[in-house]
């Protein structure tokens, strides 16, 4: 039941469902891979279902991964700067502003 036509068409959908947007006239070298997998009729399609089911689970977890990441550490895109400047925000402190000569 598990490689059934519908359950393989659902899955295939998931899958460039996970992969960045690109027109359809235009499919990636990935998204074409994926449609000849899906199409050819091989002997172990429950197994082809089951990697592609840890492949849509892994993705959606990096995908997460990188939401948290850049939630829990808002710094790490800064530069030493800004950084510093937000470090000392938090603590309540302002840093002074660099002398430049005229």
């Amino acid at each position: 039941m598990a490689s059934s036509p519908s359950h393989l068409r659902a899955l295939y959908r998931s899958i460039l469902r996970e992969l960045p947007h690109r027109p359809l006239s235009t499919p990636s070298p990935l998204q074409q891979r994926i449609r000849t997998t899906f199409s050819t009729s091989s002997q172990d399609l429950a197994q082809q279902a089951e990697e592609g089911e840890q492949y849509i689970q892994y993705v959606k977890a990096q995908r997460m991964y990188a939401t948290l990441l850049e939630r829990y550490n808002p710094g790490m895109s800064m530069d030493e700067e800004e950084r510093v400047k937000m470090t000392a925000r938090r603590v309540g402190m302002e840093l002074p502003d660099e002398w430049r000569p005229s």
